[in-house]
């Protein structure tokens, strides 16, 4: 009986034995698995970087000399933050708001509270909205670093200088290497796909002459004081490598957008200028115009050339998240024959008017703060220019959700067809309620390196 029992007792344990070394081989086999998946899917990850544009043009050999130096620089630790950032996406999936700051502006919510922002610079280009949210920039091509601020010669602009970068035919993404003041001395003609870039230095484009995109593509102005621009002209300007011609007069706008498209304005602080701080006209297009903090002037913005010119018809503009500020007077926008979405704005200064047109527009304003100035003949938030009633009032403007204070009032027109605001409506509007989040950081951000933005 006893000899029994300890038979028993030695199968038991055996069987145990057995059960728990084919369990822990099960959870070593399933880890292994797993293993081998997470680097499967990293192992993608890095194929998929390998492979993109953007890493094929870090990657590039280039023929030409000008290029290998440090005005087109490789950044390897952007590739290797890209992977750490794709593995932590796998990883750590399910903890959801890495790069949500909260304020519910969706274009600062993308990339704002990454402290390795300066890492990640290029992921700028996937946080536009609205009509100019196609707008790349320089994404896909090298980092230019401006180091010199001088503009002594526009035929010939020296390496390192803004205007050597901003001429080139490749896609650029431009950053500054210090704090500075560039005086341009003609019109800045800018090429297609580039991006100027000027978080986490202190830029003024200012005294002189200032930015043109004209007849380009994918432009993205990012963090730069553009104040005090003077009319200039007359004169040889450079517009790539291998033009260069004869310009008029300029009017001294701070951005010029002639015949362009796929164009993001983002985060700058504008004033003081001889004409208008942003003017778009000619057949532009797909423009956003957001988080930017205009003060100090008349004609603020210009969106469409002429009564008369019909190809800007087809123009749609975003204008979103901006803050209209102190000593402004009127057009925030003036608008003329295209289709204009103002939407989660601030308007705190005008002195004629906010918002005007003429040429049959279609307006569509939703979520902006419209706070009247104290003059009781200025309380209006539209101006229909040099038209009479009886054309005007069948125009689609319309106020939606605005919040109008000290006696704002906004005169709509029309009879509100949904294909004619479906055409002028590229984002959901917020409440304006949120007004001072959406808007708290309108202008140029004061960005370091390491810290959230």
């Amino acid at each position: 009986m006893a000899i029994s029992l300890r038979c028993f007792s030695l199968c038991s344990f055996t069987i145990f034995l057995l059960i728990l070394i084919v369990s822990v081989k099960a959870s070593t086999t399933q880890k292994n698995d797993e293993v081998v998946q997470s680097r499967k899917l990293v192992t993608q990850e890095l194929q998929s970087l390998k492979n993109s544009s953007m890493v094929e043009s870090l990657d590039d050999n280039n023929d030409e000399d000008t290029w290998n130096n440090e005005h087109a620089v490789e950044n390897p630790e952007e590739i290797a933050s890209m992977v750490d950032m794709n593995i932590r996406n796998h990883t750590e999936r399910r903890k959801l708001g890495y790069f949500s700051c909260g304020t519910g502006n969706p274009i600062d919510d993308c990339w704002r509270c990454d402290r390795r922002w300066h890492l990640r610079r290029k992921h700028l280009a996937n946080c536009a909205i609205g009509f100019g949210r196609n707008a790349v920039g320089g994404r896909d091509g090298k980092y230019y670093v401006v180091n010199n601020p001088r503009d002594d010669d526009p035929v010939n602009p020296r390496p390192g200088t803004l205007r050597h970068a901003v001429i080139q035919d490749r896609p650029l993404w431009i950053v500054f290497k210090r704090d500075m003041v560039i005086t341009l001395k003609q019109e800045l003609l800018m090429n297609s796909f580039k991006t100027i870039d000027a978080r986490g230095v202190n830029v003024h484009i200012a005294y002189g002459a200032c930015i043109t995109i004209q007849f380009v593509t994918n432009v993205i102005i990012h963090g730069l004081h553009i104040h005090d621009c003077k009319p200039t002209g007359n004169a040889m300007v450079r517009s790539s490598p291998s033009h260069y011609g004869w310009r008029t007069m300029a009017d001294g706008d701070a951005i010029s957008i002639f015949g362009s498209s796929h164009i993001w304005i983002d985060h700058n602080s504008l004033s003081n200028c001889a004409d208008g701080l942003v003017d778009a006209i000619m057949g532009s297009t797909a423009l956003t115009i957001s988080n930017n903090y205009f003060t100090h002037h008349n004609e603020v913005i210009l969106l469409g050339h002429s009564d008369s010119y019909t190809r800007d018809k087809q123009m749609q503009v975003t204008i979103a998240y901006n803050h209209f500020g102190e000593g402004l007077i009127q057009r925030m926008p003036r608008c003329r024959h295209g289709y204009f979405h103002v939407v989660n704005n601030d308007y705190t200064h005008w002195e004629m008017y906010a918002i005007g047109g003429s040429a049959n527009p279609t307006i569509n304003s939703q979520g902006n703060r419209y706070l009247a100035p104290v003059n009781p003949f200025a309380k209006e938030v539209t101006k229909r220019v040099d038209t009479d009633t009886g054309s005007w009032k069948h125009w689609n403007w319309r106020s939606e959700g605005d919040l109008l204070l000290n006696g704002a009032y906004f005169t709509p027109s029309g009879a509100g067809a949904a294909s004619s605001y479906a055409r002028a409506s590229s984002l959901g509007a917020k409440s304006s309620s949120l007004i001072p989040s959406l808007t708290s950081g309108a202008g140029v951000l004061n960005c370091r390196t390491g810290v959230q933005c």
